[in-house]
């Protein structure tokens, strides 16, 4: 061997399991930036809208709203709580932001500026927030496992989780014609596409039933209802009919619509969410059932209560159950 007997080969930088983030399956359809694209769509017919995010323009796909309009973009910095106060100064002055930064900055550093400065003024604020629940490897300190379970409690302001880019894009214009502050999470980057398969149509505080089957009524939002639907084929191979109700507008929650789908015909329920077991979907259905009399078999599907994991997405999502196989495991399990 030549060279000095100490000497090492050069080492090659290594991409670690945590990099692996995409939640599309291979071979899934996607889209790129369903959000970036459709806000600019929109900003062309209402001049009003402001785009601002706190140094992540690139990683919520607002970097195309900036390269469209620049002069209507603001990089405030790593710096959330004046992030949100800015936007609640442009909102009182006519302007129409829409916010982005990573869920767990919004909801866990800037909750009580969104609260003072957005949600208590109702004023026109659009806040949309990236890698929610789990979506990024990273660990804890960005996997917004508790979102919604924190700003479900905030008076006046509307939460939305879409579950693919169809929806995300259907989604820009129906919370810009909303007067009032919207917390929406966000699936960013090459985002799956399935929800034009059902022919579905987003509508701002409305479940709406994606497939039919008598055996288990899924309720779901977000990512979950893409993995539900995808359970629900595996279970149809042992004769197993599920039927999934996307609830995308979690507040206000749509309980017309879930308590007469939970009524029907003795079916198992479940609720499927990409968070955690505490706060979220799960409990708020479980509550509005419990207060109409409605008394079926019911089961959760969620994140646990704890810090979860750095790693693979796909590894993650097994292990911690929200996987399309591991959904279909446990909905199995309980029949």
């Amino acid at each position: 061997m030549s060279g000095a007997p100490n000497a090492e080969a050069p080492k090659q930088r290594l991409t670690t399991s945590a990099m692996i983030a995409s939640i599309a399956a291979p071979g899934q359809r996607t889209a790129s930036a369903p959000f970036g694209h459709a806000l600019v769509a929109l900003a062309k017919s209402h001049p009003g809208i402001v785009g601002l995010t706190a140094d992540l323009a690139k990683y919520t796909d607002l970097h195309i709203f900036a390269q469209a309009y620049p002069d209507r973009f603001y990089q405030m910095g790593m710096a959330e709580q004046l992030l949100m106060s800015a936007a609640a100064g442009l909102a009182r002055e006519g302007a129409m932001p829409f916010v982005t930064t990573y869920a767990v900055f919004a909801s866990r550093r800037a909750y009580d500026f969104i609260c003072m400065a957005i949600a208590e003024e109702r004023l026109n604020v659009k806040i949309v927030c990236a890698l929610p629940g789990l979506t990024s490897g990273y660990g804890p300190s960005h996997q917004a496992t508790e979102d919604i379970a924190i700003f479900r409690g905030m008076p006046n302001l509307t939460i939305i989780d879409p579950a693919d880019a169809l929806e995300i894009e259907q989604a820009v214009p129906a919370i810009a014609a909303h007067d009032g502050p919207v917390y929406m999470r966000l699936l960013r980057g090459q985002v799956p596409l399935l929800l034009d398969a059902y022919g579905y149509r987003f509508e701002l505080g409305k479940a709406k039933t994606i497939r039919t089957g008598n055996d288990v009524l899924v309720i779901s939002t977000g990512l979950a209802t893409m993995r539900a639907l995808q359970a629900a084929e595996i279970l149809e191979r042992d004769s197993i009919g599920v039927e999934v109700l996307h609830a995308a507008t979690i507040k206000p929650l749509d309980l017309d619509t879930i308590i007469a789908a939970a009524g029907k015909g003795g079916r198992l329920v479940v609720v499927a969410e990409n968070h955690t077991i505490i706060g979220g979907l799960g409990e708020a259905v479980a509550a509005g059932l419990l207060r109409a009399g409605v008394a079926p078999k019911f089961r959760q599907i969620g994140l646990p209560d704890a810090f979860l994991a750095a790693g693979a997405l796909p590894t993650l999502h097994d292990r911690y159950g929200i996987s399309a196989e591991a959904i279909a495991r446990q909905i199995k399990g309980w029949l």
